[in-house]
């Protein structure tokens, strides 16, 4: 594995940590986003990662001053990619956008660039062509903050070339991740295949009015011994999340639960801007949630 520098496309929700990430260990990171005042947004996201990375990984300010050094960022695609080992996508989880994106970047991106891509539910195999590159290419799932939560899947595609797939998954060590390598792809990897049916059912509960929101973490909670119920996973998974995917999902099979979902989520969450953690409210408000009181399950 011969990576110095690594293009991080997409400074949303994961894109930032994963080049802040990137950074702190080391290597050179671009980020690039598609105009200068989203990049701007995730400077400011930057000045608070120095924070949590000195509170949860007792990271030095010199660490820190390093990892500020190995970062610069750009609205320009070609100039973004032009060094790069490696590249990260991180835009939407849409696949229209991921494939404009993709038909992009392979226009400007050098021979020698691998590119990944972050995406959570959709599998490489459905973007392999449109990235020029398909032997070159696989996908590389992290989870939310990812500086305590370091997982990181490596998942290729039918013609991914072993060497690329060995090469990411040393990456993904060096970046201080626990690589978990997938034999074949599978649609949402190991940790999505666990927890969308999770998160799938408690929002069918409460969409369903079974029960209300804080019942069913508690129940989830108390039951099996979870420090979080689903809503509060929700919440930093983001909730625009899912309800992109369960918009995508109404596309396909235009199910009547899913429908209701959709309709639900856009209502109460999506169109008033609480979409999670990351707005300071969600299911939850934050920075205190209400399953982190002491008599919460009292």
């Amino acid at each position: 594995m011969n990576y110095k520098n690594v293009t991080v496309a997409g400074s949303g929700v994961l894109g930032y940590q994963i080049a802040f990430q990137t950074a702190f260990h080391g290597f050179n990171v671009t980020v690039y986003d598609i105009n200068d005042a989203v990049l701007e947004k995730a400077k400011a996201k930057f000045d608070t990662m120095c924070d949590v990375f000195k509170r949860d990984l007792n990271a030095t300010q010199e660490q820190l001053d390093v990892t500020r050094q190995n970062l610069s960022y750009t609205s320009d695609l070609a100039e973004a990619v032009k060094a790069a080992d490696l590249l990260i996508e991180a835009v939407p989880e849409n696949p229209k956008i991921k494939i404009e994106f993709y038909h992009k970047l392979a226009k400007v991106a050098p021979k020698k660039t691998v590119f990944v891509t972050n995406s959570s539910t959709l599998l490489p195999s459905q973007f392999a062509e449109a990235t020029g590159r398909p032997t070159q290419f696989l996908a590389l799932h992290f989870a939310n903050n990812i500086w305590v939560h370091n997982t990181a899947e490596i998942m290729g595609h039918a013609t991914t070339d072993p060497e690329n797939f060995k090469d990411v998954v040393a990456f993904a060590k060096a970046i201080g991740m626990l690589a978990l390598p997938l034999h074949k792809e599978q649609p949402g990897y190991i940790l999505n295949s666990l927890l969308v049916p999770l998160l799938t059912a408690a929002t069918n509960l409460l969409v369903n009015e079974v029960a209300d929101v804080q019942t069913i973490d508690k129940t989830w909670i108390k039951a099996t011994g979870a420090p979080v119920g689903p809503f509060g996973i929700l919440d930093v998974v983001g909730i625009t999340t899912a309800y992109n995917i369960n918009k995508i999902a109404v596309e396909k099979t235009n199910d009547p639960l899913k429908i209701k979902t959709v309709k639900y989520l856009k209502e109460h969450f999506i169109d008033k801007n609480k979409l999670g953690v990351a707005t300071g409210e969600g299911f939850y408000k934050y920075p205190n949630p209400a399953f982190m009181e002491p008599d919460f399950l009292k």
